[in-house]
C-alpha cells in the first residue's frame, strides 16, 4: 500500500480521560456525543473528498471514539504504526484544547519529522499561540481548509515555498512566526462534496469502521448532517459561529452558500444509502426566499422518505411551514428560544415573543411536523436563578399544552452554557459587558486547566 498523504485524527476533549474519573457535569446533554466530544466536524468529510478528487490519499481516524469504545485501545501503538506524509488534527471546538495538543505530542514522539497540521475555528483564533508549541508545525486558518490543505500538501511533496500557501501560519527555519495572508475565502461551497459514500468506502478500504464513525451511539441514532453554507448573518452573544466571529477569524463578511440544487442532490444521495434523519445545519431562510423555494422544490422532486430536520433561528410563518410540509414528506424542526423571558431572549439576539413562538409550534404540528425540539439555556446575560426556574415552568406548560392524548411531538430541553464561552464571540471578547467573568482566555490556560470556568 502506498504512503498516505494525510491522516486526519480526531482527539478526545481530554486525552487521559480513561485514567481519571472527572466529573464532567451536563456539558454535552443536548448534542449527540458524550463529554469526550468524540464527534468530528463535518469538515473532515469535505476535506477528504476534496483532496481525493485532487489525487491525494486521505484517511480519517476517530481516536476519541476508539478510546471511548475500548479501554484497551493503545493510542501510541496505533500512532507508531502509521506512516503518512502528514497528520492533521481538528481543533474546531475549544473543548479539544488539551486533547489535540497531547495527541500531537504523541505523534511527534514517534514521527518527529512528520508535519502536524491543525485547523478549525478555535485553531484559527489561537493560531499564534499554537504555532509556538513544538508539536505543531502548521495551522490552517479560516472556515475553508480544503484548498489551503491541498496547496500545503503540494508544497510538502515538492519542497516548494510555504510563503505561497494561503491562510497558513508556520515557523521559518530560524523559529520566526510567519502568518500568510488570509486570502482563501471562497464565495460559495459548490466545489465541495458532501457525499458520505467517501467515508463508507474509506472505512471498508482501511478495515476500520469505528475509526470513521462520527459518534458512539451513531448506530442507534444514524443522523447525518448537511451544510448549506459557511458563515452566518446573525450575531448571537455567545456563539463562536456568529457573523462577527466569522469576520474576525475567517475574514468572511457574508456567508458562502451551496447551490440549492446541489444541496438537494446531497440530501437525495444520502437518503439512498442511509435511512436515518438528515439534519440541515442552519436556518435555510437565512439565504433568502428564492433559495428556500429552489431548495424545497429540489427536495420535493427527489421524493425523499428520510426524516429531514430543519434548524430555525426564529419562529417560522405558517406560509413557510406549509411550503415545507408540501415539499418534505417527513419533517421536524429545531429552534432555540434560550429563555421564556422575552427581554432576556432579546438581549441574546433573538427578538421575538412567546406568542409568535407558540403560534409557530401550533402551525408546525397542524401541518404534520413529526417533532419540535426547543432548546433553552442556563447562563444567559441578564438571567437570574429565579428566571431559570420560570423557564423550567414554561417548559412544563409547553409539555402540557402540546403533548396530549399520548402525542409527544414537542420536546423542550434546558442545559447550561457549557463548557465555556466560544472564543471570538461577543461575550468572550467583552465578558463584563454581558455579565460574565472569564477566568481563562489564553490557549495555554485552557490547555493546562482542561476547561474554563464561568460565573
Amino acid at each position: 500500500m502506498s504512503r498516505i498523504d494525510l491522516i486526519l485524527l480526531h482527539p478526545p476533549s481530554v486525552y487521559d480521560f480513561r485514567k481519571k474519573a472527572p466529573l464532567y457535569g451536563p456539558i454535552s446533554d443536548v448534542v449527540p456525543s458524550t463529554p469526550i466530544f468524540e464527534m468530528y466536524p463535518i469538515g473532515f468529510m469535505t476535506i477528504a473528498n476534496y483532496l481525493k478528487s485532487s489525487g491525494y490519499s486521505v484517511r480519517i481516524i476517530n481516536i476519541a471514539l476508539r478510546m471511548l469504545k475500548s479501554r484497551r485501545f493503545d493510542v501510541e501503538r496505533l500512532i507508531r504504526s502509521l506512516d503518512p506524509l502528514t497528520f492533521g488534527l481538528d481543533l474546531h471546538w475549544l473543548c479539544h484544547a488539551q486533547g489535540s495538543l497531547e495527541l500531537a505530542k504523541i505523534i511527534k514522539k514517534y514521527h518527529s519529522s512528520t508535519p502536524v497540521i491543525l485547523g478549525g475555528l478555535s485553531a484559527s483564533y489561537y493560531h499564534q499561540e499554537l504555532i509556538s508549541y513544538s508539536q505543531v508545525d502548521y495551522v490552517i486558518r479560516g472556515d475553508s481548509a480544503e484548498e489551503p490543505l491541498r496547496h500545503l500538501l503540494e508544497v510538502i511533496r515538492q519542497k516548494g515555498s510555504l510563503r505561497d500557501v494561503p491562510n497558513l501560519t508556520w515557523q521559518d527555519n530560524g523559529g520566526g512566526m510567519r502568518v500568510n495572508e488570509l486570502s482563501y475565502v471562497p464565495l460559495d461551497l459548490d466545489d465541495l462534496s458532501f457525499d458520505y459514500r467517501g467515508i463508507m468506502k474509506s472505512s471498508a478500504h482501511y478495515k476500520d469502521l469505528t475509526g470513521h464513525l462520527p459518534f458512539r451511539d451513531w448506530f442507534d441514532y444514524p443522523i447525518v448532517a448537511m451544510l448549506p453554507w459557511r458563515g452566518c448573518r446573525h450575531n448571537c452573544v455567545t456563539c463562536g459561529g456568529a457573523a462577527q466571529t466569522y469576520k474576525s477569524i475567517c475574514g468572511r463578511s457574508l456567508p458562502a452558500y451551496r447551490n440549492p440544487q446541489l444541496l438537494a442532490e446531497d440530501i437525495a444521495l444520502a437518503s439512498r444509502y442511509l435511512r436515518g434523519p438528515i439534519f440541515i445545519l442552519g436556518d435555510i431562510r437565512q439565504a433568502g426566499q428564492e433559495y428556500v423555494e429552489r431548495l424545497l422544490g429540489g427536495i420535493k422532486k427527489k421524493r425523499i422518505n428520510n426524516d429531514i430536520v430543519l434548524e430555525l433561528s426564529f419562529p417560522a410563518s405558517k406560509e413557510f411551514l406549509a411550503m415545507v410540509a408540501t415539499s418534505i414528506a417527513r419533517f421536524s424542526i429545531e429552534i432555540s428560544p434560550e429563555s421564556h423571558d422575552e427581554q432576556i431572549r432579546g438581549a441574546f439576539g433573538r427578538a421575538y415573543d412567546n406568542q409568535i413562538l407558540e403560534r409557530s409550534i401550533e402551525d408546525a404540528l397542524r401541518l404534520g411536523c413529526r417533532r419540535v425540539d426547543l432548546f433553552f439555556m442556563i447562563g444567559l446575560p441578564r438571567q437570574t436563578p429565579e428566571s431559570v426556574q420560570q423557564t423550567i415552568k414554561y417548559c412544563g406548560v409547553l409539555l402540557r399544552e402540546y403533548n396530549k392524548n399520548g402525542n409527544t411531538r414537542v420536546h423542550p430541553y434546558i442545559s447550561p452554557l457549557a463548557p465555556f464561552l466560544d472564543p471570538g464571540s461577543r461575550a468572550f471578547e467583552n465578558p463584563q459587558q454581558y455579565g460574565y467573568k472569564l477566568f481563562y482566555k489564553t490557549f495555554t490556560h485552557y490547555c493546562s486547566n482542561k476547561i474554563s470556568i464561568l460565573v
